[in-house]
Order: structure tokens, then C-alpha cells, then sequence
């Protein structure tokens, strides 16, 4: 009589075989990883320091908190929600998308595309948009 092994045995034998080599030869694994944020002014981190908006957080006294003690544009006296998560992951806190720091290599750890006032209707933060006329002559602040 033939004896074969059955086919699922030699499936979980090829498994562990494989298994085995993985973790014996060592297979290097790369971490990867960027935090990118998005939303509005609860993870704003200073992206509106560079727009043309009156909401703005660069004054007293937001910052009061904040491991400098200055304004940095977060809404908030201190860390943000993604300012904690970056801490939690070793890693850099996220700088705006709009900040001149944010080069090549600070952008493979992440950027902050958050903006107060934003939002997904056409209307939302309306009132922060400075409105200009056609000569570029402010017209009104609302």
C-alpha cells in the first residue's frame, strides 16, 4: 500500500519550514512611518500663522503652556491631540505644511494640514477671509 502524506500536512510543513527561515535568517524589517493631519483648529498647529486669516493663535495667550511658553498657532495653552500621538510614537511632533522649516526630510516624518476655520461647506470660516475687490483694496473683515 502507498502511503502519501495528505495535502494539508505538507501545506503546514512548506508554513513552517518558511516560518523558520524568516526568523532564522534574520529578515530585516524597515520601519516606515509618517503622521499626517488633517482637520481644523483642534489640531491646527500654526498652518494659519502663514494665511492671510484673522484666526489666528500667535498671541497671548495661547501657548501659556506650551513647553516654550510662547504662542506657536496652536489653538490651544499647550500640546494638541497630535502633538501627544507624535510623543506616543517617538517621533517629532508634525510642522505645518505651510512653515518654511518643513523640508524634504521633516516631510518623511509628517506634515500638519489641519487650518481653523475649515470645513467641507463652501460657508465655513467665511467670516475669517479677508475679502479684497479687483485693485487688491481690502473691502471688509467680517
Amino acid at each position: 500500500m502507498d502511503q502519501k502524506k495528505p495535502p494539508i500536512r505538507k501545506s503546514v510543513s512548506m508554513y513552517i519550514v518558511l516560518l523558520l527561515g524568516f526568523v532564522i535568517g534574520g529578515v530585516k524589517v524597515v520601519e516606515g512611518r509618517a503622521f499626517f493631519v488633517f482637520g481644523d483648529s483642534l489640531v491646527d498647529n500654526g498652518n494659519n500663522n502663514y494665511l492671510a486669516t484673522t484666526a489666528r493663535a500667535d498671541s497671548y495667550p495661547y501657548g501659556i503652556d506650551f513647553p516654550s511658553h510662547r504662542p506657536t498657532g496652536r489653538f490651544s495653552n499647550g500640546l494638541n491631540i497630535p502633538d501627544l500621538i507624535s510623543e506616543k510614537l517617538g517621533s517629532e511632533p508634525t510642522l505645518p505644511y505651510l512653515s518654511p522649516a518643513l523640508d524634504g526630510e521633516r516631510l518623511l516624518v509628517g506634515a500638519n494640514f489641519a487650518s481653523a476655520g475649515i470645513g467641507i461647506l463652501n460657508d465655513t470660516g467665511i467670516q475669517f477671509v479677508n475679502k479684497h475687490n479687483k485693485n487688491n483694496e481690502a473691502i471688509a473683515v467680517l
